[in-house]
């Protein structure tokens, strides 16, 4: 989604209130003694009741827009709350941009780190963070969770003039939203990766489905890496794994060194961490995150210049079916493997995932690769199931 607008995310049963008000400032809301269902906690609310901006006023008294909607705080709310609650209300950026009551920070506003500016300095801040705020995912150490949550903050209210779409999570939420706009004309848009989703999820079994979407937002106790056995992660799965999870990149190459790691025989590293807790903002009062976030190092080919090795690959389902038990596993998220940069094809390497994880006792995701696209026709669980290898 290309961000043109603004964002504010809201709960469902505050549409008619904004629709006939507009987006308030949590001190306005108190003052007009609107019925407003809130969405965030206790802890997030009194951390932007304390900080004030350079006028001297409270956040309490400033409606905050996102310039990035999918963001730490969002990710929080999937977690804590049921996904059809929520919405993202996108507002025309030209003309609030325009005005002089407000001031951009340059980061998540409620944290002392982020500087709260004039609107023109804040325009010149945000030229400066262009490729933070288009970033598919973040990290606590580079700065990006604080800064991808940089905000727009506005003096009291928003007309709901400037209200340009809203999005959702899925077409069943659409249609709720679209009951409660009645006469108004604001497009209803669902926009699953927003609300880090799936776009596409095939049900194969009762625990097994085939998804199109982001492995690493998929919330699943263990996340599989396709990696080689020579402690090189260069690309795919495998980069997004180096820089997001250091402490993975670290064991991966104690493994390829000590040649624990090979073909046939992937390697499950029991991570203490929850990536729940490093992906959400305010981790520290979050009450339903994961405990634990695992990584499957899953070999799909000697060295990092060779194409994948589908016998390989069997060997290492093979050896997962075997384990998966007796290591504990709760739930599985798993890529196509060896169908990006290994140049193997989906039409062998899907049946062959299916095979091996059909009579999983666990939920498991198969995701489709990013590369290519894969035809309706290929994502059956007729061919899934009947296609021999």
């Amino acid at each position: 989604m290309t961000l043109r607008d603004l964002y504010y995310i809201t709960h469902i049963n505050n549409i008619p209130s904004i629709l006939t008000s507009g987006i308030l400032s949590h001190e306005e809301v108190e003052k007009r003694n609107i019925q407003y269902t809130p969405i965030y906690d206790k802890v997030i609310v009194e951390n932007r009741r304390n900080r004030t901006a350079p006028n001297g006023q409270s956040l309490w008294s400033f409606a905050n827009l996102y310039f990035q909607p999918r963001n730490p705080m969002l990710y929080r709310l999937i977690c804590e709350k049921p996904i059809d609650e929520l919405v993202i209300l996108a507002v025309q950026k030209s003309e609030i941009l325009n005005r002089d009551d407000i001031f951009i920070s340059n980061g998540n506003a409620a944290s002392s780190n982020s500087d709260i500016l004039s609107a023109t300095e804040g325009k010149k801040s945000l030229a400066k963070m262009r490729n933070v705020l288009a970033k598919e995912w973040w990290t606590e150490e580079s700065g990006d969770k604080r800064k991808i949550m940089a905000e727009c903050l506005v003096q009291e209210s928003i007309s709901s003039d400037y209200i340009q779409t809203i999005y959702v999570a899925n077409h069943d939420i659409a249609n709720k939203v679209k009951k409660i706009l009645l006469t108004s004309n604001i497009p209803v848009i669902p926009e699953p990766n927003i609300f880090f989703q799936p776009s596409r999820k095939i049900e194969i079994s009762p625990l097994l489905s085939v998804v199109d979407g982001d492995m690493f937002f998929s919330r699943m106790q263990t996340l599989t890496v396709s990696v080689n056995c020579v402690g090189i992660m260069g690309k795919g799965l495998a980069s997004r794994a180096k820089w997001q999870f250091p402490d993975v990149y670290v064991y991966y190459q104690y493994v390829c060194r000590k040649k624990i790691l090979q073909m046939g025989k992937p390697y499950l590293y029991k991570r203490e961490g929850s990536l729940d807790y490093q992906l959400a903002d305010e981790p520290s009062s979050l009450k339903n995150g994961n405990a634990e976030t695992w990584c499957l190092l899953f070999p799909t080919k000697n060295h990092w210049r060779e194409d994948a090795d589908i016998q390989g690959i069997e060997k290492g389902l093979q050896w997962l079916k075997d384990n998966f038990k007796k290591d504990k596993l709760k739930s599985l998220a798993i890529p196509a493997l060896g169908c990006g940069l290994g140049k193997l094809n989906w039409h062998d390497v899907g049946p062959l995932l299916c095979r091996y994880l059909y009579d999983f006792d666990i939920p498991v995701m198969i995701y489709l690769p990013a590369e290519k696209k894969i035809t309706d026709e290929s994502l059956s669980k007729e061919f899934l199931l009947s296609r021999k290898i």
